[in-house]
């Protein structure tokens, strides 16, 4: 019995010893870093529960302390934090997140972001961090054998600015910088700015895989590398910044709202979603037997985000000007239903290449960027990890284009449709014990409580609309 506990004991010794000489020899490597990129400040950077990023700014020399004990800051302020008696909230730097910010070299000085992990005075890890919800379903995944990696493309507009504000035209319009379409070879402004972001986001360590046009005018896409969820989300949030910061530089400004002209495409941000093994060699959701190469594991997944996914659009789709995206017309999936050629579809599996087993994915297309990313990412991985544990089935692929059914054949297809509004997302979400699970009771009373603020400031206004529609009746 003495040596067994005697062996414990040792066991915990040996951990903890060895987490810390790993943790000193990140600091280590990350101060001879510091020293070779020239870097005089470094932004700690964390998230809100809305996916806004907070940051501050501190000396190197400040740094170096925080790089092991981190640094407090005051969470009362921040969207969905701490009340004001309860404020003292602890920043702990990912030191994997380091990276020089390319526009922010001032007289040979750089400035380095890193990305932080909040944590509460007690050193336990805050349950309410979008980036804690993340790695806590990510390690439930592990648990069961998976490692989940996302791809998600982020869809944005470029609009002109005239004396600081955005240009409309005579109509009161807002104008977009270009009249291209989609994957046009515009070489105007837009195809300099792009080119600059992907500059900048390739000097961030961010490998950019792809670049062009969308369908509206004024609308583009980057894409970059596939890869695991935290790593994907935390690009997604560098990447915002990166954007709208280049294209102010070049007197643009660039905006991830969902729908922000009425009549053309809106602003999407498709999510491509696999699991594989935990050695990175596997990918789970291929099977060469399957029409659509797809295992059995890839279909219970798909069946449980088609299952809940109604729950998680207040999540994936988090604005009022989210819904005005998700209506039928303009390539944003309103209908709960997936296919392979259908992009009307919900979620959608891309063609398999031969000898590409590594790219078989699935496709989901209703999500929105301005969604925060750590927190879409969490409900997408826990809604397939449901259904992987409970063996859902998906209903039969539906390749017709949804878009010109009426209400007879979606009822005879059983397709039914995504919430019509943020007031009716909530709801859902509010319902949903699994999305309780995930999110947290903190989290969700505080999101929920969020959102239906934000419904009912909505809600209220009087819109030039109505104005124009009713003011003579």
């Amino acid at each position: 019995m003495v040596l067994t506990e005697s062996y414990r004991q040792f066991t915990i010794f040996l951990l903890i010893k060895g987490s810390y000489m790993a943790k000193s020899d990140k600091v280590k490597e990350t101060t001879e870093k510091l020293k070779k990129d020239n870097v005089g400040f470094v932004n700690l950077q964390f998230s809100d529960i809305m996916g806004m990023a907070k940051s501050v700014t501190i000396p190197t020399g400040k740094f170096k302390d925080a790089m092991v004990d981190g640094l407090w800051f005051d969470g009362s302020s921040i969207e969905g934090f701490t009340r004001i008696y309860e404020s003292d909230m602890l920043l702990q730097p990912d030191l994997d997140t380091y990276s020089v910010v390319p526009w922010l070299n001032h007289n040979g000085t750089n400035i380095a972001r890193v990305i932080c992990d909040v944590y509460t005075p007690d050193g336990k890890p805050y349950e309410c961090d979008p980036r804690y919800i993340l790695r806590k379903t990510l390690k439930e995944a592990e648990k069961m054998g998976y490692d989940f990696n996302t791809g998600p493309e982020l869809e944005f507009f470029l609009f002109k600015m005239e004396n600081g504000t955005i240009k409309t035209s005579t109509d009161k319009k807002i104008e977009p910088h270009d009249r291209g379409k989609y994957f046009d070879l515009v070489l105007d402004l837009g195809f300099d700015v792009r080119r600059d972001m992907m500059t900048a986001l390739q000097m961030m360590g961010i490998e950019v895989e792809a670049s062009h046009h969308e369908v509206a005018p004024g609308q583009h896409e980057i894409d970059f590398k596939y890869g695991n969820a935290l790593t994907t989300a935390d690009r997604v949030m560098t990447m915002k910044s990166l954007i709208k910061t280049v294209a102010q530089k070049h007197g643009l400004i660039a905006t991830f709202m969902p729908k922000p002209i009425t009549g053309v495409n809106g602003n999407g941000m498709h999510v491509h979603q696999s699991l594989f093994s935990l050695d990175g060699k596997t990918n789970l959701f291929f099977d060469a037997k399957d029409k659509y190469k797809l295992s059995k594991i890839a279909y219970q997944y798909l069946a449980g985000q088609m299952h809940h996914v109604k729950s998680m659009c207040a999540i994936l789709n988090p604005l009022v000007n989210s819904y005005k995206r998700l209506v039928p017309g303009y390539e944003a999936s309103t209908y709960i239903c997936w296919a392979q050629i259908n992009r009307s579809a919900l979620v959608r599996v891309p063609r398999y290449s031969p000898g590409k087993d590594k790219a078989t994915r699935l496709e989901i297309r209703c999500p929105d960027p301005s969604t925060n990313p750590y927190l879409a990412f969490a409900v997408l991985l826990k809604a397939g990890l449901d259904g992987i544990k409970n063996k859902m089935t998906p209903p039969g692929p539906v390749e017709e284009d949804v878009f010109e059914f009426d209400m007879a054949e979606l009822e005879k297809h059983n397709i039914e449709v995504l919430p019509y509004s943020l007031w009716h997302a909530t709801r859902a979400l509010q319902k949903s014990e699994l999305m309780m699970n995930v999110l947290g009771k903190d989290m969700m009373k505080k999101y929920v409580r969020a959102k239906t603020e934000e419904w009912d400031d909505f809600r209220i206004r009087v819109t030039d609309w109505e104005v124009e529609r009713y003011l003579e009746s």
